[in-house]
């Protein structure tokens, strides 16, 4: 698999670009993986053992599948899954790095894979077809958990892990004008219209549940000139290293954070949707072994938005394998062991 990040086309993801174009060929090339029936991929061969997680081998005798999207961050969460059933005593088939959502998506609603982790954001307003999403987080998995039962999938407890929209300024930059929050962002606007410049993505720039819309909620009004489009790789180091723009659109897992030293500001009104991570599970194979819970949830415990950005950033600025990355955490944090 690649170690170059490749973000995904949902929202909160990574960005809710390419969309409309991306989705045909998605939709067409999930149809065709279901009626192949995901027979391709690579068994995991990692000579693992029970940690904290897997004593007594629980999954022993079971043959699992589990995919992922293909970025950097889910491929990594899909790897500590496979990595955990194989020392829990299961068989695994790796199908990660699957290209786009729908594709994995289908696999887990077809039974085609087992298991991957999905974002609540993007099963409520994406798969399941909300316009408006729920501010508080827990409250939002609750929803979306419960809705996707008719489409045979079980969500686990979600993470804290919350890879969503947020704009982010330079800390050096930031030493001059304190800023905490869009709030205080809305008000250096009104204050001093000039200062407030955004670098976005076209995409970003348009929407109503991007820069528009956040306009809205926070009550300001940029000048056209102050708001800069560009591909979103460029954003983050034209924030860090460059006077083109005092804020930037970023994603808050993205690992390009701290490694750029940038400060991400705090969405005080909750505008932008809730993308946290959580297994999901084909249910025939959650009610075969129900034990997966137990596995999980330790792991899912441990994953937040500031884990994702290390991670992340082991990839995507190091330039290290996904399945090391995760294999690597989960071994640091205990999980599991090598025999």
């Amino acid at each position: 698999m690649g170690t170059r990040r490749r973000w995904p086309i949902w929202p909160g993801e990574g960005g809710r670009r390419r969309v409309r174009a991306v989705l045909v060929g998605t939709v067409a090339l999930a149809l065709t993986l279901a009626g192949c029936g995901l027979k391709s991929g690579s068994p995991l061969v990692d000579d693992v053992v029970p940690g904290s997680v897997g004593r007594g081998l629980p999954l022993k005798g079971a043959s699992l599948t589990v995919t992922s999207k293909n970025f950097s961050e889910n491929i990594v969460l899909g790897q500590m899954i496979g990595l955990v059933f194989k020392a829990a005593g299961a068989e695994v088939l790796d199908r990660t790095n699957l290209p786009g959502s729908i594709s994995a998506r289908e696999a887990i609603v077809k039974g085609d894979a087992d298991a991957m982790y999905e974002y609540t954001g993007t099963g409520w307003i994406t798969y399941l077809g909300h316009a408006k999403p729920i501010a508080d987080p827990l409250e939002q998995w609750e929803a979306v958990r419960a809705a996707d039962r008719k489409n045979g999938v079980t969500w686990l407890p979600q993470s804290t892990l919350d890879n969503t929209y947020a704009l982010a300024i330079s800390r050096k930059k930031n030493a001059q004008y304190h800023l905490r929050t869009l709030s205080d962002v809305a008000a250096l606007a009104k204050r001093n219209p000039s200062a407030v410049t955004i670098c976005v993505e076209n995409e970003f720039a348009s929407r109503d549940d991007g820069l528009p819309g956040m306009q809205k909620a926070y009550g300001m009004s940029l000048p056209a000139g102050n708001i800069k489009k560009m591909d979103a790789g460029i954003i983050y180091t034209q924030v860090s290293k460059s006077d083109s723009c005092l804020l930037g659109e970023v994603f808050t897992t993205d690992g390009r954070i701290k490694a750029m030293d940038l400060e991400v500001l705090v969405d005080d009104k909750h505008f932008f949707p809730n993308y946290n991570a959580a297994p999901v599970i084909h249910t025939r194979t959650f009610e075969k072994y129900p034990q997966i819970a137990e596995l999980l949830d330790p792991v899912s415990r441990k994953l937040t938005t500031e884990v994702a950005q290390e991670l992340n950033a082991k990839v995507d600025v190091d330039g290290q394998d996904p399945h090391e990355v995760a294999k690597d955490w989960l071994l640091r944090e205990g999980f599991i062991k090598k025999r």
